[in-house]
Formats: structure tokens, sequence, C-alpha cells
């Protein structure tokens, strides 16, 4: 049996920050472990923006990492990165090295400066900013790095829903956690996958969200503009986990962010997932579990990101545009 809780923030250790400018529609989230974590990542997006990958790699030296950056303003987005590995220094937190500790931050971004203006973007200073604000409590929805994101963009941004962001948590039966945050921003529709039902999609000028699969195959119109988006998310659980375990859970996770967005991985998305491994649980686990509790996290925060959102810069949230098309 499997519980529910309310965020990733619920496993020990673990610190989620925002900075957030709604005039600009943009933000960053960071994801804290500053006694550091095991972790890995699977890129499965056409179109990712990403810092420190390689170095997540099971071959690669370095198998901790100290934060996890989920930021937007595209690739300028990086440079929070470094705001994020100034807070860490500044409480000799990293990877250990005769100089002393270098901090491990590892990002990826998402495509918002459509949307607000695309001349501010998260900097070093929000990155730090991030930092100082971290902790247990996590706001979603139209936040940190879901403030300018968007989905349902098939038919353009014209017809776009705000997407926005989420977190889960669930507990196995002998207390391991495993939870998952997601910044939803795709071209894809959102759909629950327990019901079925659309939850947002590209608006259609009957009242109604036209699927996804209709647009593709051609029977409605395509969108007139080059779309750019990206689904980008972290999970994270207390049990102790290798660095080649982290990667089968993130592509696992995957499996999540598949059953919720249609289409994913296109070549307009950068969809990445982290997996951060604390291991302060003692209790023995199998990886297939943890990976497929980790997907269900996924769903369950994609699923909150767009239901939490808010309307901006003229994007309307799934709620309100359902209220107004009736």
């Amino acid at each position: 049996m499997i519980r529910r809780l309310a965020a990733i923030t619920t496993i020990p250790g673990i610190k989620v920050g925002h900075w957030t400018n709604k005039e600009a529609a943009t933000g960053c989230t960071v994801i804290l472990c500053e006694e550091g974590a095991v972790a890995s990542s699977d890129i499965r997006g056409g179109a990712p923006g990403t810092r420190e990958t390689d170095l997540l790699r099971p071959e690669n030296l370095v198998d901790r990492v100290n934060a996890v950056l989920l930021t937007g303003g595209s690739a300028f987005g990086l440079d929070a990165a470094g705001g994020v590995m100034h807070w860490l220094e500044e409480r000799v937190s990293g990877h250990p090295t005769p100089a002393g500790p270098v901090p491990i931050v590892v990002a990826a971004v998402l495509y918002d400066l459509a949307i607000g203006r695309a001349d501010v973007r998260p900097d070093g200073d929000a990155g730090y900013s991030a930092c100082q604000a971290a902790g247990a409590a996590i706001e979603e929805g139209t936040i940190g790095a879901g403030t300018g994101a968007t989905v349902g963009k098939a038919l353009g941004l014209s017809r776009a829903i705000k997407g926005g962001l989420g977190t889960a948590c669930e507990a196995t039966d002998n207390g391991v956690l495993v939870g998952a945050l997601a910044a939803v921003n795709c071209v894809g529709e959102v759909i629950d996958p327990e019901t079925g039902v659309t939850v947002a999609g590209p608006r259609g000028e009957s009242g109604a969200f036209v699927p996804a699969r209709d647009i593709i195959r051609g029977s409605q119109p395509g969108p007139s503009e080059t779309i750019t988006s990206t689904t980008i998310g972290v999970v994270a659980t207390d049990a102790r986990l290798t660095k080649a375990q982290c990667l089968r859970v993130a592509i696992m996770a995957h499996d999540g962010l598949a059953r919720t967005i249609r289409p994913a991985h296109t070549p307009y998305d950068g969809d990445s997932v982290f997996v951060l491994a604390t291991g302060s649980s003692r209790v023995d686990v199998d990886v297939a579990m943890i990976g497929a509790i980790g997907a269900r996290a996924m769903e369950h925060a994609i699923l909150r990101g767009v239901r939490l959102a808010t309307g901006l810069a003229g994007i309307p949230s799934a709620s309100e545009w359902a209220g107004n098309a009736t």
C-alpha cells in the first residue's frame, strides 16, 4: 500500500525555494540537499537546456550533488546556478577538493521568453534568493520555475493554457519516501491518467480543448510560430541508491511524464528528469518499486502544477478558461 503525502520536502534533507518575477513572467526554483545526494538524470526531449549533466552519468567520478536548479529564461536562465553555488559556498557545502569544497549544482531550463519580458531572466541574484527562501513549505502553481510555463501549445501560444509548478510525495508501508516536483511547460495536452480526462490543452474555438493527436494528424491547423517548451522535474527519495540506480529511476519517472503529457518528448520539448537519493532511510528497497512510485509521484506533481496555476500575461489557467467557456 502507498500513502500519498504533501510535497517533495517531506523527505528529510530536501528543501525547496523559489524566486518569482510575475511582471516578467519568469522565475526559478532550487531543490537543495546541502549534505549532498547521490544523483543522476535522464533527458528525453529534443530541445534541452542543461548544466553539469555529464557528471551525473554513472561512470563519472562525482556521485553527489548539492542542488538542482529548475529555471525559466531559456539558456540565459542557467546563469542563476552561479547564485546557488555562491550560497552553498558560503555554507562550505560541496564536493571536497584540496582547495576546499566545490558546490555541485545541476540545472535544467524551460523556455518562457515569449509570454513576459524576454530581457528579464533569472540570474545569479535570483538563484541566491531562491536558496535564501528555501524551506519545507512549497507554494505551487504560477511560482518559481512555473511562473512563465504554458501548456497545450500545439495550436500556438495564443491558444495555450497556463502551466505551473507542482509537487507530490508518497510513502511505502515500510516508510520509504519518494517525492517529485515538476515545472510543466509542454507543447502537448495534459491528461489525468486515472480518468482519461483532459486537464489542459489547446483552446478550441468551440470552447473545448482540441486533442493534440488531431492537430498532429493534420485535421486541425497547426501553429504558425515556432514552439519552444520543456517540462523539467526532480524525483527525490530517502532510499540508498547508486548513481546507476538513480539513472534507472529517472528513466522510469519519464513514464509518469508521458502518461500525463500527450505527446511527450517532442523535438520542441527538452523534457528532463533528475533523481536525488539522500540515503537517510536504512530500509532495503527494490529499485523497480522506487521507479514505479517515482513515476506516479511525477504524474501527481504535473497535474498539481497545471491545476493550481493561475492565469498570467494573457494566458488563462485551465479553470479560468473553463469558467469563461461555459
